[in-house]
Parts: C-alpha cells; sequence; structure tokens
C-alpha cells in the first residue's frame, strides 16, 4: 500500500509540473533553442578560436598568436575607416527607416481603398530573395542605363547628359546608393512591427485623447510616441543587427569601393579572410562587433522596459 500510495504521490507531482505553463512553455521551445544553439554555437566558438590564432586558407587551425590579431586591427588605419563605414551605413540607414515606417506605419493604419494592396507592395521587399533584388538594383544605378539618371535628367532637369552621376563610382554617391537600397530592404520589416503597435494601442486611449482635445501633433507627441516607444526601441535594434551584420547589399552593389569608400566590417572580413586566405584576421575582424552590438543590445531592451506604459 505504501509502494503505491508513493506512485501515486509521484505521478501527481508530475502531471502538476507537465501543467505549469513555464514547464511547457520551456518544453516547446527546447528544440529550437538547441538546434540554435548547435549552429550559431558552433560557428561562433570556431570563430573565437581561430581570431587567437594565424590560420591561413585551407586550415581551421594555426599557431596561437593571443590578442595580436586584435592588435593589429586596432592600430590599423583602414580598419579604423571601416568601422567609421560601417557607423554611418548603420545610423543614417536605421534613422531613415524608422522615420518612413512611423509614417507609413501611420498611413497604413487608416482606413481606405486600397490599402490591403498598399500593405503587400510595401511588405514585397522584404519578402524577395535579396541577392535577387540587389543585382537588380545594379541596372537602376548603372552609368549609363540608369532610370534615376534618366528622371534627374529628362524629368526634373538637374543634369544633363554629359554631366551622369556615376552612383557606384563615386565615393559619396556609393554609399548614399547602398545606404537606400538597405533602407528599402528594411522599411517593410519596420513598418510592420510599427503597425503592430498601432494595432495593440487601446480605443480608450484615443477616445481619452480626443476628448482631452488632443489631435495632430500633440496627439502623436504625448499619446502615440510614449505608447509605441518600446516597440520603435525594438525595431531599431533589429535593424542596428540586420545592418551591422549584412553583407550581401554592399558586397553586391560596390564591392567595397571605390577605393574602399564603402567597406564595412562584414565586407573587410570577407576580404581579409577569404579572399585574402588570413583566417585568423578574418576571424577577428568579424567578432569585432560582437561585444558592441551586445552592449547595444542590452542597453536598449532595458531601456524599453523602463519606457513601457502600464
Amino acid at each position: 500500500m505504501a509502494t503505491v500510495a508513493a506512485r501515486a504521490t509521484q505521478g501527481s507531482r508530475l502531471g502538476s509540473l507537465t501543467e505549469r505553463s513555464g514547464f511547457l512553455a520551456s518544453f516547446l521551445i527546447a528544440p529550437a533553442v538547441l538546434f540554435i544553439l548547435a549552429v550559431v554555437g558552433t560557428a561562433l566558438v570556431l570563430a573565437v578560436k581561430l581570431s587567437f590564432t594565424d590560420a591561413t586558407a585551407g586550415s581551421l587551425s594555426g599557431k596561437w598568436v593571443g590578442l595580436r590579431n586584435f592588435r593589429d586591427l586596432i592600430h590599423s588605419g583602414p580598419f579604423h575607416d571601416v568601422l567609421w563605414h560601417t557607423f554611418l551605413f548603420t545610423a543614417i540607414s536605421q534613422a531613415i527607416v524608422v522615420v518612413l515606417a512611423g509614417l507609413l506605419a501611420h498611413a497604413l493604419s487608416r482606413s481606405f481603398r486600397g490599402r490591403w494592396l498598399l500593405r503587400f507592395l510595401i511588405l514585397l521587399p522584404w519578402a524577395a530573395p535579396v541577392a535577387l533584388t540587389t543585382i537588380a538594383f545594379l541596372w537602376f544605378f548603372d552609368p549609363l542605363a540608369s532610370i534615376w539618371n534618366w528622371f534627374l535628367i529628362h524629368a526634373f532637369h538637374i543634369y544633363n547628359d554629359n554631366n551622369k552621376p556615376n552612383w557606384l563610382g563615386t565615393p559619396r554617391l556609393a554609399m548614399s546608393s547602398i545606404i537606400a537600397v538597405h533602407v528599402w530592404r528594411l522599411l517593410p520589416f519596420a513598418t510592420i512591427i510599427f503597425l503592430a503597435g498601432i494595432a495593440s494601442m487601446p480605443q480608450e486611449v484615443d477616445d481619452a485623447a480626443a476628448i482631452d482635445g488632443a489631435t495632430g501633433l500633440k496627439k502623436f507627441w504625448y499619446v502615440s510616441l510614449p505608447l509605441q516607444l518600446p516597440i520603435a526601441i525594438v525595431a531599431v535594434l533589429f535593424g542596428i543587427v540586420f545592418t551591422a551584420t549584412d553583407i550581401a547589399v554592399v558586397q553586391i552593389l560596390t564591392n567595397g569601393g571605390p577605393f574602399n569608400s564603402t567597406e564595412v566590417l562584414t565586407t573587410y572580413a570577407y576580404h581579409t579572410g577569404i579572399e585574402g586566405a588570413a583566417l585568423g584576421e578574418g576571424a577577428a575582424i568579424s567578432l569585432f562587433l560582437l561585444p558592441v552590438l551586445a552592449f547595444v543590445a542590452i542597453g536598449m531592451l532595458v531601456f524599453a522596459k523602463r519606457a513601457e506604459v502600464t
């Protein structure tokens, strides 16, 4: 009898444990977490290992050199330029994305004819393959057959046939071009996040603001913005991570040129580690932003938590 009672007690404890929401959530998410740790964690550990060696192409091992790769990078002039390019590319593109996404989300939250079609068209850049769309932009920026040049020359009369802008062959225009394409790519993602934030706002808030006479800019500044700030911070956080770790846009459009004016950390790591066959130094370059992005992520999430309106 005592054994039967002990088994019944153990079964009831096990049943109560499985019925807990926390246990069920952990059990369901565990396979995804294990898969991410296996895929991402393995590559990260290998990159950390290589960054402390002088490994070259064709081998995943090399002589231990400690922090020499990182010291060489810190004292490297070209690496300082790459950091500045990465900062400009990330900061400017995210500032434009946040402003445009906020405006688009507020416009799309209103009811009007054809809203579903406009939402579909805005979402397309995010759904389309990045390599395919970026290759298409090579034609848009072509110095001889650029559609932008045609509009600037024949529609706006800013340039003429003898003075065409070379979008991907001039340092400032090349940086502007990759920023524009990256904004085009990330704008749908940020817009969807803003739309979700607007949809989650209680109708009672709008009604109370209307009763108090808050309309237009005052309503946005004192009512909408505080409620959407945590969501906007999350959108910016994802945008920073996506932008700082992106290689496709820059690699396809400019390959870091002209004159290394658009070289960012991702392309610099690829050119050094893969094309230059210096795997150790390339791994060190790829890991350089890891603590910076981790610090930014933690700081923005903490700020978003404090900015929540209850």
